[in-house]
């Protein structure tokens, strides 16, 4: 295990959560739909320049099994980042909630930016249609990553259209889900906000896991690797 790498990811998942999901639960009357999203996509795009050349800056686990689906890192390597979005995204979201009960009168009960279907929806959406939503947007954010990335590092422009993507499926998601396209992202706000944030939290991990798998196959087709074979660091391949 690379400590760096695997401390990025914890800080970045951690960050990702308590700006961006704390945008929609401290904030969220006050910017709507367009601010919340304009929030995900530019603390992705922050992130991404930031941790990108440390770790890739996934700070999602449908981000790492893409990657690693599509040989750019090891099995080991991604269950190492899997651990540590999940433990990010659970402290960011404590954190989150401490200072979201600092403020009196705002309930954290229920929502606290989790994400639900049904009666948990803005627009009603059923199971069938979270679903597919939640895969379909994955699907689209995740390509993005592995097609502007050649190796797990973002450099140079990689940032900008990863953080535009995450922006543009919230524009589209937040009406529908809340928009997850992130299991450690639903993850931790889930536990804190309890009753059915919890009991539905496992679509908002099997469809995005699902959607990162599908943009792993569709990318052999449209960008096929030169020459596949890991790195002797275990965090890239070409």
């Amino acid at each position: 295990m690379e400590t760096r790498t695997v401390v990025s990811e914890f800080l970045g998942t951690l960050l990702l959560v308590f700006f961006a999901v704390g945008s929609a639960v401290l904030a969220g009357e006050y910017i709507g739909t367009f601010g919340i999203a304009l929030t995900f996509g530019f603390v992705m795009l922050a992130l991404a320049y930031a941790l990108g050349p440390t770790s890739g800056s996934h700070l999602n686990p449908a981000v790492t099994i893409g990657m690693l689906l599509a040989r750019r890192i090891t099995v080991r390597t991604a269950v190492e980042y899997w651990i540590a979005q999940i433990l990010g995204a659970i402290v960011g979201a404590a954190l989150l909630y401490l200072l979201a009960n600092q403020i009196p009168g705002l309930k954290t009960d229920e929502a606290f930016g989790s994400n639900g279907w049904g009666d948990r929806s803005a627009v009603h959406i059923n199971l069938g249609g979270a679903f597919l939503a939640e895969l379909i947007l994955t699907f689209l954010f995740v390509y993005v990553v592995l097609a502007v990335t050649h190796r797990v590092a973002v450099v140079g422009f990689d940032g900008l259209p990863i953080g535009l993507a995450l922006a543009v499926v919230h524009l589209v998601g937040i009406p529908l889900t809340g928009t997850s396209v992130n299991p450690a992202r639903s993850l931790g706000p889930a536990l804190f906000a309890g009753g059915s944030a919890l009991t539905q939290l496992w679509l908002f991990i099997l469809a995005p896991l699902v959607g990162g798998v599908l943009a792993a196959m569709v990318i052999q087709f449209t960008h096929p690797p030169e020459e596949p074979k890991v790195i002797a660091d275990e965090r890239s391949v070409l």
